[in-house]
């Protein structure tokens, strides 16, 4: 039996790695995987019903008054009796405290954004196995993080579909015998959209994603390709490729989630429908691939699969990828920081859809160059964020975005390495 800490047991991660749990047990007749800590913002009472099946043995809740209304739940839970109710931590640092004092064998990390780094550094200095979903702690601190788990021996196993993908065609291969990656990128919700359209998209339009169900942030970063973007950044460190090694297709199905070419002219591909439960369910079972009900190969599906390149001018975000691995030091933390303000603020109506890219590489040319440690990182990523939300007040006016003056950018490039 394998056991859990679960980060972010009530988003979309967290949930389908307890849907699988409970699969498994079904499956085999018996538990398979034992949860031990489930993590969560404020949503007590979900956690209280997870709690109630899974029985874990710590709780962190970061928000103070969800964690002790849920106290006085268990306490009173015909459930928990004679003691058994589970620890709970509250607070900014109910998390680290989790990670840090439960027993556990596994970590699945689907906390969201830049707070979800030192969760993954503390998992890591304890030499624990980390399935990892929040890509902002690779792109965040990915070389600190990648030379944490070296020393320690832990294994980190990538969630994200197309790192799962590659991290599969490369087991048992030499990893010096890699020409490229193509990471795939569906293009998300405004793909088709016509270029002179693009000033006056909604957030609603922008999350209508044509294959995947995800978060808002990302699927915003779909339609702008920065969610590619920070994969770069992600694959840059998870495998030790530098940017010309590095590529990105448009992938309209989101059948084939990457693929590896290897020097000799070979290229294997790791395929499936778009599920997020395969790349979880892959890494709680790793290094095992086990049984699960999940379709195959299916003609209908596969029939038609089609490739295409990454149009720069549709997608100007891309290449500040590609610019963070040639940068390195803080640039990875600054644009994350950057595209969190920026995808918020349009969200939220305050600027334009094509604002996002203009924020991001303004912040990204103005970045404070620190690095050296985790700590230093976060605090680059705290000045980025000031340093957005300067760049959306300037950016934001009485009038809807496809009416202001015409902010200038840079040139297009062609995504990839130059």
């Amino acid at each position: 039996m394998r056991s859990l800490a679960l980060l972010g047991s009530t988003g979309s991660i967290g949930t389908q790695t307890l849907e699988l749990v409970r699969a498994e047990q079904a499956r085999a007749g018996g538990p398979r995987f034992e949860v031990r800590g489930l993590a969560a913002g404020s949503s007590w009472q979900k956690v209280l019903e997870q709690a109630r099946e899974f029985r874990p043995r710590m709780i962190a809740l970061a928000d103070p008054e969800a964690a002790e209304r849920l106290r006085q739940a268990l306490v009173v839970d015909p459930d928990f009796v004679n003691g058994s109710a589970p620890v709970v931590f509250d607070g900014p640092d109910a998390v680290a405290r989790l990670v840090t004092e439960l027993d556990y064998d596994l970590c699945v990390h689907g906390i969201v954004g830049a707070r979800g780094v030192e969760p993954s550094r503390l998992v890591l200095e304890r030499g624990k196995d980390l399935a990892l979903a929040n890509k902002e702690s690779l792109v965040v601190a990915g070389a600190h993080l990648m030379e944490l788990a070296r020393r320690s021996g832990s294994t980190l196993l990538p969630v994200d579909s197309e790192h799962s993908a590659i991290f599969q065609c490369l087991t048992g291969e030499d990893a010096r015998r890699v020409r490229c990656i193509w990471l795939t990128a569906s293009g998300g919700a405004l793909r088709d959209l016509p270029l002179s359209e693009l000033d006056d998209v909604t957030p609603e339009q922008a999350l209508a994603h044509p294959n995947w169900d995800m978060g808002p942030r990302i699927t915003v970063g779909s339609a702008t390709l920065m969610n590619k973007a920070l994969e770069v950044i992600e694959a840059h460190h998870l495998f030790g490729l530098e940017a010309e090694r590095i590529r990105v297709v448009v992938h309209r199905q989101s059948l084939v989630h990457s693929m590896v070419e290897f020097e000799d002219g070979s290229v294997l591909a790791q395929m499936g429908p778009p599920d997020m439960r395969l790349p979880i369910h892959y890494a709680l079972h790793w290094p095992e691939r086990a049984a699960a009900p999940f379709a195959g190969f299916d003609l209908e599906l596969f029939r038609s699969l089609t490739f295409e390149p990454a149009d720069p001018v549709r997608f100007p975000a891309l290449e500040l990828g590609f610019e963070c691995v040639r940068l390195g030091s803080d640039a990875g933390a600054v644009l994350n920081a950057a595209d969190e303000v920026a995808v918020a603020a349009f969200l939220a109506g305050e600027i334009g859809f094509q604002d996002i890219a203009r924020v991001n590489r303004r912040v990204l040319e103005r970045r404070p160059g620190l690095d050296h440690s985790v700590e230093a990182l976060l605090r680059a990523d705290a000045r980025a964020r000031e340093l957005a939300r300067s760049e959306v007040d300037d950016l934001r006016g009485p009038r809807p975005p496809h009416l202001r003056p015409d902010v200038a950018r840079p040139g297009a490039r062609p995504a990839g390495p130059h």
